[in-house]
C-alpha cells in the first residue's frame, strides 16, 4: 500500500514528521505531486508555511512494521 509521510523543516532541529497519509485513490492517474500537496496544504497550511513541507512516498508491505523509504520528494519554492 502507498503511503506518504509529511515533514516539516524546522530550522533549529531539521525536518520533523508532521503525519502519514495512506493513498486510497484506486486511480492512478489523479495522484499528483500537486494533488498530495495540496492535501498537506489543506491539512497544515494554518499553522505551517506549505513551502517548508516536503514528503516522502513510502510503501507500506503488508507485514506490520515493514516500511520502503524511497528519496523525498521536495516541491520547488515558487
Amino acid at each position: 500500500m502507498k503511503a506518504y509521510e509529511f515533514y516539516w523543516h524546522n530550522p533549529l532541529k531539521g525536518y520533523e514528521l508532521l503525519g502519514v497519509l495512506p493513498e486510497r485513490r484506486k486511480n492512478s492517474e489523479r495522484i499528483t505531486q500537486q494533488s498530495v500537496m495540496d492535501w498537506a496544504a489543506n491539512i497544515f497550511a494554518d499553522h505551517l508555511s506549505t513551502e517548508d513541507i516536503s514528503y516522502v512516498q513510502v510503501t507500506i508491505n503488508e507485514d506490520p512494521g515493514v516500511v520502503f523509504l524511497p528519496a523525498p520528494v521536495i516541491m520547488p519554492q515558487k
